[in-house]
Protein backbone atom coordinates (compact mmCIF):
# COMPACT_ATOMS: atom_id res chain seq x y z
CA UNK A 1 0.00 0.00 0.00
CA UNK A 2 1.65 3.52 -0.97
CA UNK A 3 1.64 6.67 1.54
CA UNK A 4 -1.60 8.34 -0.30
CA UNK A 5 -4.07 5.09 0.20
CA UNK A 6 -2.39 4.33 3.81
CA UNK A 7 -3.06 8.31 4.68
CA UNK A 8 -6.31 7.48 3.59
CA UNK A 9 -6.95 4.55 4.94
CA UNK A 10 -5.84 6.29 7.67
CA UNK A 11 -8.53 8.64 7.71
CA UNK A 12 -11.20 6.55 6.96
CA UNK A 13 -10.76 4.52 9.97
CA UNK A 14 -11.16 8.04 12.46
CA UNK A 15 -13.81 8.96 10.92
CA UNK A 16 -15.22 5.88 11.65
CA UNK A 17 -13.44 5.42 15.09
CA UNK A 18 -13.80 9.27 16.42
CA UNK A 19 -18.08 9.03 16.53
CA UNK A 20 -17.56 6.67 19.22
CA UNK A 21 -16.39 8.90 21.57
CA UNK A 22 -19.19 10.50 23.99
CA UNK A 23 -19.89 13.93 22.88
CA UNK A 24 -18.14 14.06 19.78
CA UNK A 25 -20.62 13.88 17.29
CA UNK A 26 -21.11 15.12 13.33
CA UNK A 27 -20.75 18.35 14.02
CA UNK A 28 -17.53 18.55 16.15
CA UNK A 29 -15.99 15.95 13.89
CA UNK A 30 -16.26 17.71 11.30
CA UNK A 31 -15.10 21.06 12.92
CA UNK A 32 -11.89 19.18 13.88
CA UNK A 33 -11.11 18.24 10.76
CA UNK A 34 -11.65 22.06 9.10
CA UNK A 35 -9.66 23.49 11.82
CA UNK A 36 -6.42 20.99 11.97
CA UNK A 37 -6.87 20.26 8.22
CA UNK A 38 -8.05 16.75 8.34
CA UNK A 39 -8.61 13.72 11.33
CA UNK A 40 -4.90 12.45 11.67
CA UNK A 41 -3.82 16.18 12.38
CA UNK A 42 -6.36 16.52 14.64
CA UNK A 43 -5.43 13.19 16.25
CA UNK A 44 -2.62 14.08 17.46
CA UNK A 45 -3.49 17.33 18.74
CA UNK A 46 -3.02 18.21 22.30
CA UNK A 47 -5.65 18.75 24.63
CA UNK A 48 -5.19 22.41 24.75
CA UNK A 49 -5.20 22.63 21.30
CA UNK A 50 -8.23 20.54 20.72
CA UNK A 51 -9.99 23.89 22.78
CA UNK A 52 -9.47 26.19 20.24
CA UNK A 53 -12.22 24.16 18.12
CA UNK A 54 -15.65 25.88 18.68
CA UNK A 55 -17.71 23.63 20.92
CA UNK A 56 -15.15 21.69 22.59
CA UNK A 57 -14.63 22.82 25.84
CA UNK A 58 -12.38 21.65 28.64
CA UNK A 59 -14.19 18.73 29.74
CA UNK A 60 -14.40 17.59 26.36
CA UNK A 61 -11.24 18.36 25.21
CA UNK A 62 -10.03 16.04 27.60
CA UNK A 63 -12.25 13.02 27.35
CA UNK A 64 -11.25 13.07 23.47
CA UNK A 65 -7.89 12.82 24.93
CA UNK A 66 -8.19 10.15 27.21
CA UNK A 67 -11.03 8.02 25.13
CA UNK A 68 -8.28 8.24 21.54
CA UNK A 69 -6.22 6.40 23.55
CA UNK A 70 -8.27 3.73 23.59
CA UNK A 71 -9.47 3.59 20.54
CA UNK A 72 -8.86 0.48 18.38
CA UNK A 73 -8.58 2.06 14.48
CA UNK A 74 -8.15 -1.71 13.03
CA UNK A 75 -11.60 -2.41 14.23
CA UNK A 76 -12.84 -0.38 10.85
CA UNK A 77 -11.22 -3.68 8.74
CA UNK A 78 -14.04 -5.93 10.69
CA UNK A 79 -17.03 -3.31 10.99
CA UNK A 80 -19.84 -5.10 9.93
CA UNK A 81 -21.53 -4.02 6.47
CA UNK A 82 -20.18 -2.05 3.59
CA UNK A 83 -19.53 1.69 4.17
CA UNK A 84 -17.97 5.44 2.73
CA UNK A 85 -16.61 8.27 4.88
CA UNK A 86 -15.87 11.43 4.28
CA UNK A 87 -12.21 10.10 3.37
CA UNK A 88 -13.73 8.20 0.21
CA UNK A 89 -13.97 9.95 -3.24
CA UNK A 90 -17.46 8.39 -3.36
CA UNK A 91 -18.69 10.85 -0.20
CA UNK A 92 -20.13 14.07 -2.23
CA UNK A 93 -18.95 17.05 -1.74
CA UNK A 94 -22.46 18.19 -1.97
CA UNK A 95 -23.29 16.68 1.53
CA UNK A 96 -20.19 17.36 3.23
CA UNK A 97 -20.97 20.93 2.81
CA UNK A 98 -24.08 20.44 5.41
CA UNK A 99 -23.29 21.22 9.01
CA UNK A 100 -23.38 18.10 10.21
CA UNK A 101 -22.43 15.46 7.48
CA UNK A 102 -22.53 11.86 8.56
CA UNK A 103 -18.77 10.57 8.96
CA UNK A 104 -20.23 6.67 7.82
CA UNK A 105 -22.93 6.14 5.76
CA UNK A 106 -23.54 2.24 5.27
CA UNK A 107 -24.96 1.70 1.80
CA UNK A 108 -26.34 -1.48 -0.21
CA UNK A 109 -26.17 -1.74 -3.86
CA UNK A 110 -25.07 0.56 -6.18
CA UNK A 111 -22.71 2.99 -4.90
CA UNK A 112 -21.88 5.05 -7.78
CA UNK A 113 -25.05 6.83 -7.10
CA UNK A 114 -24.10 8.30 -4.25
CA UNK A 115 -21.00 9.69 -5.93
CA UNK A 116 -23.38 11.03 -8.88
CA UNK A 117 -25.03 13.15 -7.14
CA UNK A 118 -22.13 15.75 -7.11
CA UNK A 119 -22.21 15.93 -10.99
CA UNK A 120 -25.84 14.56 -11.71
CA UNK A 121 -28.71 16.59 -10.10
CA UNK A 122 -31.05 14.95 -7.55
CA UNK A 123 -34.29 15.61 -6.47
CA UNK A 124 -35.55 14.69 -3.42
CA UNK A 125 -39.40 13.87 -2.80
CA UNK A 126 -41.00 13.84 0.24
CA UNK A 127 -44.19 13.83 1.82
CA UNK A 128 -46.74 12.27 4.12
CA UNK A 129 -47.35 8.52 5.00
CA UNK A 130 -50.68 8.88 4.35
CA UNK A 131 -51.56 10.65 1.29
CA UNK A 132 -54.70 11.52 -0.97
CA UNK A 133 -55.07 9.75 -4.16
CA UNK A 134 -54.36 13.54 -5.57
CA UNK A 135 -51.22 13.11 -3.59
CA UNK A 136 -50.02 9.70 -4.65
CA UNK A 137 -51.56 10.43 -8.55
CA UNK A 138 -49.40 14.20 -8.54
CA UNK A 139 -46.56 12.25 -6.97
CA UNK A 140 -45.79 9.96 -9.40
CA UNK A 141 -46.79 11.98 -12.38
CA UNK A 142 -43.33 14.04 -11.29
CA UNK A 143 -41.51 11.51 -10.40
CA UNK A 144 -41.83 9.86 -13.73
CA UNK A 145 -41.32 13.06 -15.39
CA UNK A 146 -38.27 14.11 -13.60
CA UNK A 147 -37.10 9.93 -13.50
CA UNK A 148 -37.19 10.27 -17.67
CA UNK A 149 -35.27 13.64 -18.01
CA UNK A 150 -32.12 12.31 -15.85
CA UNK A 151 -32.74 13.48 -12.41
CA UNK A 152 -31.87 11.09 -9.62
CA UNK A 153 -35.08 10.53 -7.29
CA UNK A 154 -34.01 10.50 -3.41
CA UNK A 155 -36.66 9.52 -0.80
CA UNK A 156 -36.85 8.13 2.93
CA UNK A 157 -38.68 4.72 2.06
CA UNK A 158 -41.60 5.38 4.40
CA UNK A 159 -44.79 4.42 3.62
CA UNK A 160 -46.96 7.47 1.48
CA UNK A 161 -45.53 9.51 -0.59
CA UNK A 162 -41.82 8.36 0.05
CA UNK A 163 -43.09 4.56 -1.75
CA UNK A 164 -44.97 6.06 -4.41
CA UNK A 165 -41.93 8.19 -5.70
CA UNK A 166 -39.50 5.46 -5.15
CA UNK A 167 -41.82 3.13 -7.28
CA UNK A 168 -42.83 5.58 -9.49
CA UNK A 169 -39.18 6.24 -10.25
CA UNK A 170 -38.16 2.12 -10.78
CA UNK A 171 -41.31 1.62 -12.91
CA UNK A 172 -39.46 3.94 -15.35
CA UNK A 173 -35.87 2.88 -14.96
CA UNK A 174 -34.42 5.52 -13.55
CA UNK A 175 -31.90 5.68 -10.77
CA UNK A 176 -33.66 6.19 -6.85
CA UNK A 177 -31.51 6.41 -3.49
CA UNK A 178 -33.52 5.36 -0.24
CA UNK A 179 -32.30 7.30 2.87
CA UNK A 180 -33.42 4.92 5.91
CA UNK A 181 -33.82 5.54 9.62
CA UNK A 182 -32.55 2.13 10.40
CA UNK A 183 -29.62 -0.37 9.19
CA UNK A 184 -30.05 -0.72 5.58
CA UNK A 185 -30.52 -4.28 6.04
CA UNK A 186 -33.53 -3.85 8.15
CA UNK A 187 -36.96 -3.50 6.02
CA UNK A 188 -39.23 -0.45 7.88
CA UNK A 189 -42.08 -0.71 7.27
CA UNK A 190 -42.41 -4.45 6.74
CA UNK A 191 -45.01 -3.89 3.94
CA UNK A 192 -42.43 -2.09 2.33
CA UNK A 193 -40.19 -5.51 1.95
CA UNK A 194 -40.56 -5.65 -1.89
CA UNK A 195 -39.85 -2.18 -2.88
CA UNK A 196 -36.47 -2.06 -0.42
CA UNK A 197 -35.58 -5.56 -2.00
CA UNK A 198 -35.78 -3.62 -5.34
CA UNK A 199 -33.85 -0.55 -4.70
CA UNK A 200 -30.94 -2.84 -3.08
CA UNK A 201 -30.59 -4.50 -6.25
CA UNK A 202 -30.71 -1.49 -9.20
CA UNK A 203 -31.22 1.72 -6.64
CA UNK A 204 -29.12 2.46 -3.54
CA UNK A 205 -30.07 2.18 0.23
CA UNK A 206 -28.57 4.16 2.47
CA UNK A 207 -27.97 4.32 6.36
CA UNK A 208 -26.02 6.36 8.85
CA UNK A 209 -26.66 3.41 11.13
CA UNK A 210 -24.80 0.04 11.10
CA UNK A 211 -26.73 -3.24 9.95
CA UNK A 212 -28.96 -4.49 12.43
CA UNK A 213 -30.28 -0.81 13.47
CA UNK A 214 -33.89 -1.06 14.25
CA UNK A 215 -36.37 1.52 13.77
CA UNK A 216 -36.03 4.54 16.53
CA UNK A 217 -38.45 7.44 16.61
CA UNK A 218 -35.45 9.93 16.95
CA UNK A 219 -33.78 8.24 13.97
CA UNK A 220 -36.11 9.55 11.17
CA UNK A 221 -35.52 13.10 11.54
CA UNK A 222 -32.19 13.14 11.20
CA UNK A 223 -31.62 10.85 8.16
CA UNK A 224 -34.02 13.88 6.62
CA UNK A 225 -30.90 15.97 6.84
CA UNK A 226 -29.19 13.44 4.34
CA UNK A 227 -31.98 13.78 1.73
CA UNK A 228 -32.20 17.22 1.52
CA UNK A 229 -28.13 17.58 1.50
CA UNK A 230 -27.63 15.38 -1.40
CA UNK A 231 -30.68 16.73 -3.06
CA UNK A 232 -29.95 19.75 -5.17
CA UNK A 233 -34.02 20.37 -4.98
CA UNK A 234 -36.95 19.26 -2.81
CA UNK A 235 -40.16 18.84 -3.65
CA UNK A 236 -42.93 18.28 -1.22
CA UNK A 237 -46.04 16.35 -2.52
CA UNK A 238 -48.39 16.45 -0.11
CA UNK A 239 -47.63 17.45 4.09
CA UNK A 240 -50.10 18.10 6.75
CA UNK A 241 -48.47 20.74 9.24
CA UNK A 242 -47.04 17.97 11.35
CA UNK A 243 -44.85 16.02 9.16
CA UNK A 244 -41.37 15.20 9.01
CA UNK A 245 -41.48 16.11 5.27
CA UNK A 246 -41.50 20.07 6.86
CA UNK A 247 -38.73 19.15 8.62
CA UNK A 248 -36.73 18.77 5.36
CA UNK A 249 -38.11 21.17 3.65
CA UNK A 250 -36.81 23.64 6.28
CA UNK A 251 -33.49 21.64 6.20
CA UNK A 252 -33.13 21.83 2.70
CA UNK A 253 -33.82 25.71 2.81
CA UNK A 254 -31.34 26.00 5.28
CA UNK A 255 -28.64 24.65 2.78
CA UNK A 256 -29.40 26.54 -0.09
CA UNK A 257 -31.53 24.06 -2.11
CA UNK A 258 -34.67 24.89 -4.06
CA UNK A 259 -37.65 24.31 -2.64
CA UNK A 260 -40.98 23.23 -4.40
CA UNK A 261 -44.87 22.48 -2.89
CA UNK A 262 -47.77 20.85 -4.46
CA UNK A 263 -50.60 23.36 -4.12
CA UNK A 264 -53.48 21.62 -2.69
CA UNK A 265 -56.95 22.81 -1.22
CA UNK A 266 -57.76 24.35 2.03
CA UNK A 267 -60.32 21.37 3.22
CA UNK A 268 -57.96 18.76 2.89
CA UNK A 269 -55.62 18.86 6.32
CA UNK A 270 -52.93 17.00 4.26
CA UNK A 271 -52.03 20.04 2.21
CA UNK A 272 -51.77 22.51 4.98
CA UNK A 273 -48.16 22.05 5.11
CA UNK A 274 -47.84 22.74 1.60
CA UNK A 275 -49.87 25.22 1.74
CA UNK A 276 -47.68 27.37 4.47
CA UNK A 277 -44.22 26.52 3.26
CA UNK A 278 -45.70 27.84 -0.56
CA UNK A 279 -46.78 31.11 2.09
CA UNK A 280 -43.03 31.25 3.03
CA UNK A 281 -41.83 31.78 0.08
CA UNK A 282 -41.14 27.70 -1.33
CA UNK A 283 -41.98 27.55 -5.06
CA UNK A 284 -45.29 25.97 -6.48
CA UNK A 285 -45.23 23.17 -8.83
CA UNK A 286 -47.77 23.77 -11.58
CA UNK A 287 -46.83 21.21 -13.99
CA UNK A 288 -44.30 18.62 -14.66
CA UNK A 289 -43.00 20.82 -17.85
CA UNK A 290 -42.70 24.07 -15.53
CA UNK A 291 -41.19 22.21 -12.78
CA UNK A 292 -38.44 20.72 -15.12
CA UNK A 293 -37.49 24.08 -16.56
CA UNK A 294 -37.33 25.40 -13.04
CA UNK A 295 -34.82 22.90 -12.52
CA UNK A 296 -32.87 23.66 -15.23
CA UNK A 297 -33.31 20.96 -17.46
CA UNK A 298 -35.84 20.52 -21.05
CA UNK A 299 -39.10 19.36 -20.36
CA UNK A 300 -40.13 15.52 -21.65
CA UNK A 301 -42.05 15.57 -25.16
CA UNK A 302 -45.72 14.99 -24.30
CA UNK A 303 -45.54 12.74 -27.74
CA UNK A 304 -43.70 10.60 -29.66
CA UNK A 305 -41.14 12.52 -31.59
CA UNK A 306 -40.07 11.67 -34.94
CA UNK A 307 -36.22 10.48 -34.53
CA UNK A 308 -34.43 11.26 -37.80
CA UNK A 309 -34.02 8.32 -39.95
CA UNK A 310 -30.47 6.31 -38.94
CA UNK A 311 -27.94 6.45 -42.11
CA UNK A 312 -24.88 3.79 -42.44
CA UNK A 313 -22.61 4.43 -38.88
CA UNK A 314 -19.95 2.57 -37.93
CA UNK A 315 -20.31 0.11 -35.35
CA UNK A 316 -19.18 1.81 -32.10
CA UNK A 317 -21.04 5.55 -32.94
CA UNK A 318 -24.13 3.24 -33.85
CA UNK A 319 -24.07 1.62 -30.56
CA UNK A 320 -23.87 4.60 -29.00
CA UNK A 321 -26.62 6.30 -30.88
CA UNK A 322 -29.13 3.12 -29.92
CA UNK A 323 -28.29 4.04 -26.72
CA UNK A 324 -29.28 7.85 -26.59
CA UNK A 325 -33.37 7.91 -26.44
CA UNK A 326 -35.70 10.64 -27.89
CA UNK A 327 -36.32 11.22 -24.37
CA UNK A 328 -33.41 13.23 -22.44
CA UNK A 329 -30.54 10.53 -20.84
CA UNK A 330 -27.59 11.30 -18.77
CA UNK A 331 -24.32 10.54 -19.63
CA UNK A 332 -24.78 8.15 -16.48
CA UNK A 333 -27.35 6.45 -18.17
CA UNK A 334 -25.63 5.77 -21.84
CA UNK A 335 -22.43 4.91 -20.27
CA UNK A 336 -24.03 1.86 -18.25
CA UNK A 337 -25.85 0.61 -20.84
CA UNK A 338 -22.99 1.05 -23.14
CA UNK A 339 -20.98 -1.46 -21.29
CA UNK A 340 -18.56 -2.26 -23.99
CA UNK A 341 -16.97 0.89 -24.63
CA UNK A 342 -15.10 3.17 -21.79
CA UNK A 343 -16.30 6.60 -21.00
CA UNK A 344 -14.11 8.37 -22.89
CA UNK A 345 -15.14 6.26 -26.19
CA UNK A 346 -18.87 7.16 -25.33
CA UNK A 347 -17.71 10.77 -25.17
CA UNK A 348 -15.75 10.91 -28.56
CA UNK A 349 -18.82 9.22 -30.18
CA UNK A 350 -21.20 11.44 -29.08
CA UNK A 351 -19.26 14.66 -29.54
CA UNK A 352 -19.27 13.06 -33.79
CA UNK A 353 -23.38 12.10 -33.38
CA UNK A 354 -23.48 16.02 -32.41
CA UNK A 355 -21.67 17.02 -35.33
CA UNK A 356 -23.60 14.87 -37.50
CA UNK A 357 -26.89 16.08 -36.37
CA UNK A 358 -27.74 13.40 -34.90
CA UNK A 359 -27.51 14.18 -31.45
CA UNK A 360 -27.96 17.30 -29.10
CA UNK A 361 -26.37 17.36 -25.68
CA UNK A 362 -28.44 19.78 -23.09
CA UNK A 363 -26.36 23.28 -22.88
CA UNK A 364 -24.16 23.24 -19.37
CA UNK A 365 -25.55 19.61 -18.91
CA UNK A 366 -24.24 16.30 -19.50
CA UNK A 367 -27.62 15.32 -20.84
CA UNK A 368 -28.43 13.91 -24.33
CA UNK A 369 -30.89 13.28 -27.10
CA UNK A 370 -31.78 12.53 -30.15
CA UNK A 371 -32.57 15.10 -32.92
CA UNK A 372 -35.84 15.05 -33.96
CA UNK A 373 -37.60 16.62 -37.20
Amino acid sequence: MDAGSTAVSQERALWFALGQIPGLGPILQKRLATHFGSLEAAWAASPDQLLAVEGIGLKLGWAIAEHRSQLDLSQVATAPGEFVTPADAAYPDLLYEIPDPPPVLYYQGDLDLLSACQRRPGVGVVGTRSPSDYGKRWTRRITKTLSRAGFLILSGLAAGIDREAHQSCLDVDGATIAVLGTGVDVVYPYRNQDLHQAIGRSGLLLSEHPPGTQPERVHFPRRNRIIAGLSRALLVTEAPRKSGALITARLANDYGRDVFALPGTLDNVRCHGCLDILSQGAQMILREDTLIEALGAIPVAASEPTVKPLPSLAPPLQTVFQAVAPEVRSLDAIVQQVAELSTGDILSALTQLELMGLVSNLPGTQQYQRCTD
